[in-house]
């Protein structure tokens, strides 16, 4: 099974980090985010990485290579200008293939099951992708009053379990690319038109590590996450 991992942005909020290195190259607890993710992408059968890739591309080839040293093969699609997450999946139509493939955000690490999200696309007529989705986490502190105004409790951070976001994990069968333009982003474009015609379902992990890498303050955090989940 193929997986394409979108890996062409300038990530600017990781700056200076990403000065240097593509964000799919930014280490996280020792091991670049891509490393972690093909890591976990082989656990599930995964043995063809096609990495969608534009700024600092020859970063990635360099790190990558044919990706023998970590039991895949790796082949890229290059950007020569920024396309966006839509148009960067469609550059890479003719490498993708025929069959059913995932798509991989390429600056989220987790563990979710992925034999999950396939078998709910599988058993789902007409549908055409299916997106994982979790629990909001929320960037903040809440504080919980009673009905007078009284303050009750303070939570750091809650995961606030009725909101579910995207977690940029996507099983698609070719028919989506018939959705997908040439230039702009996924989000925009080819998920709404998807959800307006009833051809995408959405899959719930509610008890799974997911962090997404956006900010230096992330790669601090996620460190110290990644070494006390995938430690065992």
């Amino acid at each position: 099974m193929k997986a394409a991992i979108i890996a062409g942005g300038l990530a600017r909020r990781l700056r200076p980090i990403t000065e240097e290195v593509p964000k799919a190259l930014v280490p996280v607890g020792g091991k670049p985010i891509i490393e972690w993710q093909i890591k976990w992408l082989k656990a599930f059968g995964v043995d063809t990485i096609v990495v969608l890739a534009g700024y600092l591309h020859e970063k990635l080839i360099e790190f990558l290579g044919s990706g023998r040293r970590f039991g895949v093969r790796v082949v890229y699609s290059i950007e020569e200008k920024p396309l966006g997450t839509a148009g960067a999946l469609k550059n890479a139509e003719g490498v993708l293939g025929s069959e059913p493939f995932l798509t991989i955000n390429g600056d989220i690490i987790t563990n979710l099951d992925i034999a999950k999200l396939i078998q709910e696309v599988n058993e789902s007529q007409g549908v055409l992708m299916g997106m994982a989705l979790v629990p909001l986490k929320s960037p903040y502190g809440i504080v919980e009053i009673d009905k007078d105004g009284y303050i009750r409790a303070f939570k750091e951070k809650p995961v606030l379990s009725n909101y579910l976001i995207n977690a940029g994990v996507y099983y698609m069968k070719p028919g989506v690319l018939e959705y997908v333009p040439f230039e702009g982003d996924l989000e925009r474009t080819t998920f709404p038109q998807l959800a307006r015609e009833m051809k995408i379902k959405g899959v719930s992990y509610p008890d799974v590590f997911w962090r997404s890498i956006d900010t230096v303050k992330d790669v601090q955090e996620a460190s110290k996450e990644v070494e006390l989940i995938f430690s065992h």
